[in-house]
C-alpha cells in the first residue's frame, strides 16, 4: 500500500545508541560535521550499558551549533510528563530552537517496573500517552496556575516555563491502530522503525492519514520520521536496506515519494557506515527525490 507524496524535502539523521563505552560526543560532532540534519537517541534508562539519554541530550546541545536532536523515543512511564516538558523546553532554549520531543508509551514492562515505573496494559498506556500530550502542551504554554486531572497524571496549580523558542513538535513512536488514531488526532510527527517489510508501514501510514482527516487535520501536517536500520555494503544485495549505495538510494526514495516519509534516521553499525550514509546516500536521495518530483 502506498500513501500520498506530501512533498516535504527529505532530511537525514543518525540514530545514536547511547553506549557508555563509545565515544559518544565525538560521534555527535562527526554527525554535525558531515552535514546530517538530526541526531536521535534511544531512551532505555534500565539498560545498564547506556548513559542517561537526557543527560546526553544536554551534552549534544552543548557541543553542536546546527543539528536538530530529539529522544528517539522518550520513555514516558519513567519520565513524568510535566518535568519532561520543562526539560524539553529548556533544551530548546539552550540550543536556540533545535530540539523536538518524541514520545513512546512504553514497551519493556518488566524493565520499566524494575526501575520503579508502572506496568500498563496497552489501553492504559494509550490513555497515559494522551494525558501526557495535554500536560506537555500546557507546560509549554507560558501560562500560570495550570490544572489538569487525569487517570494517570495531574497538575495542581503548576506554573509553566520556560517557553520553547520555536513551535516544538510532539512526535509519537506508535504502531497499533488506536495509537495511530491518537497520533492522527494530536501528534505533530510519527516515528516508526523499519525492520523488515515496508507494507506494514504503508498500512499504518494510511491509518494515520484517516485519523488526521477525521479530526479535521491535513495529513501533510504530520512529519514522518523513519528509523532505518540496515547496512551499506559494497557488494551484493542482502535484503531491504542491506546492500550497496544505489539500492539504499532507490529504497529511501521510494519511502519518500511512495510512502510519505520525510526524515530518515540511519541506524547502522561499523566505522564506515556513518560517513557512507552522510556522504554517499543522503545527497543522492535528495537529488533523486527532487528529480522524481520534477524539481531542479
Amino acid at each position: 500500500m502506498t500513501v500520498p507524496d506530501y512533498g516535504r524535502d527529505p532530511t537525514f539523521g543518525y540514530f545514536l545508541i547511547p553506549n557508555a563505552a563509545d565515544p559518544l560526543l565525538d560521534t555527535v560532532r562527526e554527525i554535525e560535521a558531515r552535514g546530517l540534519d538530526w541526531i536521535g537517541i534511544q531512551d532505555h534508562p534500565y539498560q545498564r550499558r547506556f548513559v542517561d539519554t537526557w543527560a546526553l541530550l544536554g551534552a549534544v546541545a552543548a557541543v553542536t551549533t546546527r543539528v536538530g536532536f530529539f529522544p528517539d523515543v522518550a520513555n514516558l512511564p519513567l519520565r513524568p510528563p510535566a518535568v519532561m516538558a520543562k526539560a524539553a523546553a529548556s533544551l530548546d532554549v539552550l540550543s536556540g530552537g533545535r530540539f523536538e520531543l518524541a514520545l513512546g508509551a512504553g514497551g519493556f514492562w518488566d524493565a520499566i517496573e524494575a526501575y520503579g515505573g508502572p506496568r500498563r496494559e496497552p489501553g492504559d498506556a494509550l490513555v497515559a500517552l494522551e494525558e501526557a500530550i495535554q500536560i506537555i502542551r500546557l507546560i509549554w504554554s507560558g501560562e500560570r496556575n495550570l490544572r489538569f486531572t487525569g487517570t494517570h497524571y495531574r497538575l495542581a496549580g503548576a506554573h509553566s516555563g520556560p517557553v520553547p523558542v520555536h513551535p516544538m513538535g510532539i512526535w509519537l513512536g506508535v504502531y497499533r491502530p488506536r495509537a495511530l488514531g491518537l497520533a492522527g488526532r494530536l501528534a505533530d510527527g510519527w516515528v516508526p522503525s523499519l525492520r523488515g517489510e515496508i507494507a506494514p508501514l504503508g498500512e499504518a501510514s494510511a491509518r494515520l492519514d484517516e485519523a488526521a482527516t477525521a479530526a479535521g487535520r491535513d495529513p501533510v501536517e504530520i512529519r514522518r520520521v523513519l528509523n532505518a536500520n540496515g547496512e551499506i555494503t559494497s557488494g551484493t544485495r542482502n535484503g531491504l536496506l542491506r546492500g550497496p549505495v544505489d539500492q539504499w538510494v532507490d529504497e529511501l526514495t521510494d519511502l519518500a515519494v511512495g510512502y510519505g516519509f520525510d526524515t530518515f534516521m540511519f541506524w547502522g553499525e561499523g566505522e564506515d557506515q556513518l560517513p557512507r550514509f552522510a556522504e554517499e546516500v543522503a545527497p543522492a536521495v535528495r537529488a533523486q527525490v527532487a528529480a522524481e518530483r520534477g524539481r531542479p
